[in-house]
């Protein structure tokens, strides 16, 4: 049994249940070990939101997605999608999160094979 995802899924399941009290001017701390290479205190929601969104889309759960696009928004995701995702997240999150935000047109990746792949098979 197939389930089909209307357009209007994300706005009825993840952006209401947030309040003002999920907006926080840091990243959630379930995320920090996601961000190994970095110190995730440290981390400038504004100057560093490419990698924020690609690290929240890739491994975040729900309650973080929902810190996502209350801080970000739905139109910023979408941009990153357009311009960063296929480079930036793996096939099958880009491709999920493409066609949940009904992201049609995006910046192919320069290079012939797919992230994480150095060889050919």
């Amino acid at each position: 049994m197939t389930k089909t995802i209307t357009k209007g899924w994300l706005n009825h399941q993840i952006l209401p249940i947030m309040t003002k009290s999920d907006i926080t001017d840091h990243i959630p701390k379930r995320l920090w070990p996601h961000f190994q290479e970095y110190d995730p205190s440290s981390l400038n929601l504004e100057k560093d939101a490419i990698l924020i969104i690609q690290r929240t889309l890739e491994f975040g759960d729900w309650d973080e997605l929902r810190w996502l696009f209350r801080i970000y928004g739905k139109a910023r995701v979408q941009t990153f999608l357009s311009e960063h995702g296929e480079r930036m997240l793996s096939v099958v999150t880009f491709n999920y999160w493409r066609k949940l935000l009904g992201v049609n047109k995006w910046r192919s990746s320069p290079f012939p094979t797919s992230k994480g792949e150095l060889w050919d098979r």
